[in-house]
This record gives structure tokens, C-alpha cells and sequence, in this order.
């Protein structure tokens, strides 16, 4: 399952999971929480969400990036 000579894919999901937790549950959760008044805090909220979702993709596209030869080799190998 494990073969030591592909090569890594470069995943790294758990930034992006994070990121996105905060900009879709935790931002919203202390908007609900606080209850704000004004539009202020809720354009400060909306503007953080959108960073955190903007850095999410960013961090997903860098980090995401499947190599070839390791999905050729193991192609290869079942055959």
C-alpha cells in the first residue's frame, strides 16, 4: 500500500481544513454568540471569512499538486 519509491503527492490538508473551520464555524459561531450591533462587526466578520476562504484556496493550490510519475509507476506496477 505504502511503496517507498513513489513519490509524495504534496497534500497537506490541514491548513486548509482549518482555515476553512474558521471562516464557516468559528467566525460565524461568535457573530451568533456576541449577537454585534451595527454593520461594523459584520463587515469585519465577512471580511475575515473571505481572507480565511481566500487563503484556504491559495494554501490548497500550492500544496495540492499530483506528480505523474507516481500514479504511472503504480499503473505500471499493476499490470
Amino acid at each position: 500500500m505504502f511503496d517507498p519509491t513513489l513519490k509524495s503527492t504534496g497534500r497537506q490538508y490541514t491548513t486548509t481544513v482549518a482555515l476553512l473551520a474558521v471562516a464557516f464555524i468559528f467566525i460565524p459561531a461568535v457573530l451568533v454568540a456576541e449577537r454585534p450591533f451595527g454593520y461594523l462587526f459584520l463587515s469585519l466578520a465577512l471580511a475575515s471569512s473571505a481572507l480565511c476562504v481566500t487563503l484556504a484556496w491559495v494554501h490548497w493550490k500550492r500544496s495540492s499538486q499530483l506528480t505523474i510519475p507516481s500514479i504511472a509507476i503504480r499503473d505500471a506496477e499493476a499490470k
